[in-house]
């Protein structure tokens, strides 16, 4: 079922194509992953050629889950698709919900499973040019100010995990 993935329609899970899901704006299983350095956060420019949000900024990677694919199996596959990055544990840390216009009339109304993995700050990565265009490390106190300074530089969801649910996502952390 490549381009399914699952969404819910009259509150029955169903494998619906995705650019359908964002164009009707139905609540869909989402996958989004905080690589981590301490208090450091690796983010990514979402590459020009996506169709939706290009060029802005985001968490380390994020995706939508294959029909019937584990989270976690979905959350280390796109740390491989997107940035090349292997070897990698990523834990759950929470499940929220949120509903954002993310521009040409296409909405993103997702229940996504959150994860945290820690790296080395010399953490290799290989960028997919067809999802990444770069990457950075920033402190997760100035990501937030950066944020709020410049939304627009921002995906909608990053703005909305840090604005809505980053004491959820990264309080109590075996680091600072």
């Amino acid at each position: 079922m490549t381009g399914m993935i699952p969404a819910w329609v009259d509150g029955v899970l169903t494998p619906v194509e995705k650019l359908e899901v964002h164009q009707k704006g139905l609540k869909h299983k989402a996958v989004s992953v905080f690589v981590m350095n301490g208090s450091r956060v690796l983010i990514q420019q979402r590459a020009l050629v996506k169709y939706h949000t290009p060029g802005l900024w985001a968490n380390s990677c994020c995706t939508h889950p294959d029909w019937d694919e584990d989270p976690l199996a979905c959350a280390v596959r796109r740390l491989r698709e997107e940035l090349g990055i292997e070897g990698l544990s990523p834990f759950h840390r929470d499940r929220v919900e949120y509903r954002a216009k993310v521009g040409g009339g296409l909405i993103e109304h997702e229940v996504v499973d959150i994860y945290l993995a820690e790296a080395t700050a010399d953490l290799a990565t290989l960028l997919n040019p067809d999802e990444v265009q770069a990457v950075e490390w920033v402190e997760l106190s100035a990501l937030s100010q950066a944020v709020a300074k410049t939304p627009e530089k921002f995906t909608p969801w990053l703005r909305i995990y840090l604005a809505e649910y980053r004491d959820r996502i990264f309080a109590n952390l075996a680091h600072p």
